[in-house]
Parts: structure tokens; C-alpha cells; sequence
């Protein structure tokens, strides 16, 4: 395959991504390959690659015969994600924070910037860059394995990310939790950042579980 396909797919794989976390694609019925590649202005070859990857990433399903699906948002699958956040992201964090080194360190503050620039111009990057945000936050620790389970936690968690962000004032919340994971980042304490970070999932965990109890 060239070079100017694989680009092409990914950045189809993006626009749908994008579409899927900002809930325009419905859940109800099948993606509409034909029409979505129209709207695009793609064949549908590069379209079916995105697709593919989408469900890697656990956000469509295939059936035989009948197509892609739009995963469905859940409380059971929140329940899951999470869970597995917070039994994996605190720990790995707080390790990754005493090896961090001057570039990593600086890689965290740029991401925690562009997460807050995205969050007062941009909604639909903000799920992307708290994904970056958070990933840069473990990355430090040399850990491949571990790295890669909390990128694909916070793939998953994009859509609820989002929707966690609805209710007034829950952005400004966000930011200044943010700053003390970052803060605590830098300091180098562990301690400090494994019990933030634990917290800070956990409450929007709370919130989420809110939101689908009344919603």
C-alpha cells in the first residue's frame, strides 16, 4: 500500500473517531459505507481500513452480512473501563513520575497545555488530549505494555469524557485537577500523584454513574 493511502486512512480513521465521540453516528442501525465515503470524498477502501481499526479499538463492531456498528455507550462498560483505569493508571503514574526526565517532563507540560487550550476552543480534541495528557503521565516509566493498556483505556473512555464535560462547571474542575496531577508530576511525588490521579478518576467515575442513573 503507498504512503499517500496509509495517510489518507489515517486521517479517515480520525474524522470518524471523531464523529463516533461526538455521538454523530448513531448506534441503531448499520454505518452506511457508500454514503459515509461520499461524504468524505474517499474510495471505500481507505474508509474499510478505518473501520477495521475503529474496532480494534473497541468503538464499532462487525456483524457478517449486516456491517459496522457504533459500540453503544454503557454504565456496564464504564464500570469496566474505569475499574481497569484505576487498577492500572495510578500506580504507573506515581513509578513513571520518580524516572520522568527533563524531556519527559516537558512533554507532560506541553500536553496538559494543549489540553487546555483545547478545552476552551475545541470540544472534540479535548477527549484527544486528555488521552495524551494522562498517557504522558505513564509513558516515563519504560513500561511498553502498560503504556499501550492505559492509551487504549483512554480510547475507550473518549466518548464519556465528553459526555462527563456536559454538566456546567465540570470543565473548571477538570483543569484544576489536571494542574495537581501536573504539579505533582514535576515535584516527582509519587505518592502525591497516585492518590490525585485515584481520586481524579474516581470521582468522574461517580459522576458518569450519576449521569446514566438520571439520565
Amino acid at each position: 500500500m503507498s504512503i499517500v493511502v496509509r495517510t489518507l486512512s489515517e486521517r479517515v480513521f480520525e474524522i470518524v473517531r471523531e464523529q463516533i465521540v461526538m455521538g454523530k453516528l448513531g448506534t441503531d442501525s448499520p454505518i452506511r459505507q457508500d454514503a459515509l465515503a461520499a461524504e468524505l470524498g474517499v474510495s471505500k477502501i481507505p474508509l474499510r481500513e478505518a473501520l477495521a481499526r475503529l474496532e480494534q479499538e473497541g468503538l464499532l463492531t462487525s456483524h457478517a452480512n449486516r456491517g459496522f456498528f457504533v459500540q453503544p455507550m454503557s454504565a456496564s462498560q464504564v464500570e469496566e473501563i474505569y475499574a481497569l483505569r484505576l487498577a492500572i493508571e495510578p500506580r504507573a503514574a506515581a513509578d513513571a513520575a520518580t524516572q520522568a526526565d527533563e524531556g519527559a517532563r516537558a512533554a507532560a507540560t506541553d500536553a496538559f497545555e494543549r489540553l487546555d487550550r483545547a478545552a476552551s476552543t475545541d470540544l472534540p480534541q479535548v477527549a484527544v488530549r486528555n488521552r495524551e495528557f494522562h498517557v504522558a503521565l505513564v509513558r516515563p516509566g519504560g513500561r511498553l505494555l502498560t503504556t499501550q493498556m492505559v492509551e487504549r483505556l483512554s480510547i475507550l473512555a473518549e466518548r464519556y469524557v465528553i459526555a462527563h464535560l456536559e454538566p456546567a462547571g465540570r470543565e473548571s474542575r477538570a483543569h484544576r485537577e489536571h494542574r495537581a496531577l501536573l504539579d505533582a508530576f514535576l515535584a516527582r511525588d509519587g505518592a502525591a500523584l497516585e492518590a490525585l490521579l485515584a481520586a481524579h478518576i474516581g470521582a468522574t467515575l461517580d459522576d458518569l454513574r450519576v449521569q446514566f442513573a438520571t439520565g
